[in-house]
């Protein structure tokens, strides 16, 4: 198991470096960030201090170096191996370290994905237990219509004709924001509130592509679980229904659900890009799309490296899930 974990772990600093390293190269080797920083007919000594400020200045090669030492939790400082804070760099527009921008913006992210995920999986499974118990009757084909129809919608449409719906044509009916975050700094005192209906259409939007994947895994998964010989034998021993489908079929049906979860919940995180622009949300999102209207490029890579990253973390944990769940995954 140990042997396992290790390759994994193993794997995924690679993946990270190549990753870092592709950014790198990209957004580095397009041109000069220099001539986004400094005003048409800037003179050649201002365009220098920029250089130097940035450590631009620098060969290209030592610049990568210098950006993998920074970027390591574990790096040269003052010639002595240290551990430290992983740096990005300074944003080009703010002056501020990527990593605290960032870190400032990945809170927001975190709770819309989040709120996504839950709605999604508690109505997706509800919904699929419910087609596989009505398999072959119209509230099978209408919910699995709509699972259809919620895969094929692209976010960003999904994200606008929610905001049209509920924040401008119903709104009085709902009284929903199209724009808006959770917190909301206090008028008359200190701190922030929270503000939960603000969440309510960015989780909306966000959470239908996952919705209509649980929905059909879980109708599926139930499909088979019923024709199942424990569940057979279940309602042979004259189990009530109830409990042969939330002790047997059920809760062997979710397995495959649950596992589905570690990995949407990834997609989620790095994925809300539009529906955070749309709705204003402060994420990391709407800071990178930010960053891509201002040319912001440690910005855009510091951010670009934490979605990989995000994704290589959950990947890693999602096979180590597995490899306990099942021994024979650490076979292959």
């Amino acid at each position: 198991m140990l042997k396992f974990i290790f390759s994994r772990l193993l794997q995924g600093i690679l993946i990270i470096w190549g990753i870092v390293s592709l950014l790198f190269i990209i957004f580095y080797t397009l041109g000069d960030p220099v001539e986004y920083l400094v005003e048409e007919g800037a003179d050649e000594q201002t365009k220098m201090n920029i250089r130097i400020k940035y450590g631009l200045d620098k060969p290209l090669g030592t610049q990568y170096l210098v950006y993998l030492n920074e970027l390591s939790p574990i790096g040269m400082v003052d010639g002595n191996l240290a551990i430290k804070k992983p740096a990005m760099g300074l944003s080009f527009q703010s002056g501020r370290p990527v990593v605290d921008m960032i870190a400032d913006r990945m809170e927001g992210t975190f709770i819309l994905a989040l709120a996504a995920m839950l709605f999604a999986a508690l109505l997706g499974i509800t919904l699929g237990v419910i087609a596989a118990l009505r398999y072959g009757t119209r509230w099978d084909s209408l919910i699995l219509s709509g699972s259809v129809l919620g895969i094929s919608a692209p976010s960003f449409f999904m994200g606008v004709l929610i905001a049209w719906l509920f924040a401008v044509l119903w709104r009085d009916f709902t009284g929903l924001n199209a724009t808006g975050y959770i917190f909301e700094e206090n008028i008359f005192s200190e701190g922030r509130r929270l503000v939960f209906k603000n969440l309510f259409l960015p989780a909306l939007a966000l959470g239908i592509r996952p919705l209509a994947v649980f929905i059909q895994l879980t109708r599926s998964s139930m499909l088979d679980a019923l024709k199942t010989d424990y569940v057979r034998t279940a309602r042979a021993k004259g189990l009530s229904p109830r409990l042969v489908l939330f002790r047997h079929a059920l809760r062997n049906a979710l397995n495959p659900v649950l596992t589905s979860v570690t990995g949407w919940l990834a997609s989620l995180l790095a994925g809300a890009f539009f529906i955070e622009y749309i709705f204003n949300w402060q994420g990391i999102g709407k800071l990178t799309i930010d960053a891509l209207n201002t040319k912001d490029f440690p910005v855009i890579v510091g951010a670009a490296i934490c979605i990989g990253c995000i994704f290589v973390i959950v990947s890693i944990l999602t096979d180590i899930l597995y490899a306990l769940l099942d021994p024979r995954v650490k076979q292959d």
